[in-house]
This record gives structure tokens, sequence and C-alpha cells, in this order.
């Protein structure tokens, strides 16, 4: 394993010195006073694009929202959209909206009647097809879903 290595050594008078660095277009000092091109001028000025009407932020999504904003729960006084028990929200193209939700608890004594009261509210809003309700217990509510709205008014915040 002891092999000879061989290096080839040149000897060298001098180097010559590296090129200096240079900016052709260094603005002069007179410029450097006036007032800059505003970059965010076009930025600001420029309009947010509109959120399809199904999207978060659309005035379909936002109104079903605000519809499940105006069910609350029955033994505390939130809306079961601030209370973290509305886990999701689709909306189709066609207006079909699925409502992904759970309850406090499997022996909510609300458990048969709450699903069909979001159906039946969501299905009234003006622009939805029809609406489907899927209750899950997975992942278990609890009281960390909640917004901070919700725990104001509760009196956890």
């Amino acid at each position: 394993m002891n092999e000879e290595s061989k290096f080839t050594v040149e000897t060298v008078d001098s180097v010559p010195a590296p090129a200096r660095a240079r900016v052709d277009d260094a603005e002069p000092e007179a410029a450097k006073l006036e007032r800059k091109r505003d970059y965010l001028e076009g930025f600001l000025a420029e309009k947010p694009a509109a959120a399809a009407a199904g999207e978060p932020g659309g005035d379909l999504y936002e109104a079903v929202i605000a519809a499940l904003k105006d069910i609350f729960d029955p033994e505390i006084p939130v809306n079961i959209y601030d209370l973290g028990l509305i886990y999701g929200v689709d909306v189709a193209d066609d207006g079909g909206v699925a409502v992904t939700m759970t309850l406090t608890t499997p022996h909510c004594p609300v458990a048969e009647s709450m699903p069909g009261e979001v159906e039946l509210r969501v299905s009234a809003v003006p622009g939805v097809r029809d609406a489907e309700v899927n209750l899950v217990w997975d992942p278990p509510w609890d009281p960390a879903k909640m917004s901070d709205e919700a725990r104001l008014e509760l009196g956890m915040l």
C-alpha cells in the first residue's frame, strides 16, 4: 500500500498582479442624491387577483362560512365554526359543497340533528347546488381547535 507519489514542482521568479476590480456603470455623485425609481410603485398599485367563488376568499366560499357561523352549539354559546368543529369546506365549481365536521364528543346530545342542520343551512346559501356533510371523529375535537374569538367568549383567553 506504500505507493510513492511524485509531484512536479515549478519554480517561478514572479507572479503578475491580479487585475483590479472595475465598475463601469458606477453612478456619479450627483445621481446618488437624486430620488431613486420606486421599484414597489407598480406592485403597490396592482390589485390582487380575484379569488374563484369556491376558493377561500371567494364569494360563495365566504357565504358558506358565514352560514356556518350562524349555527351555535346548544351547550356552548359559540358558533360551530369558531368552536373548531368544522374541519373542512370544499366548494366545487358546479356549486356542490362538502363540509367535513366533528362534534365535541360522540355522545353529544345533538349528534343526530347537528349534521342535518349544517346541511340545511349550507344548502340555503345562494349559489349552492347541494350540500353534503361528512361527520368524522378522527382527529377528535379538543379545545385547542377553537379560535381566539371563541376562547375569549368562553373566558379561556
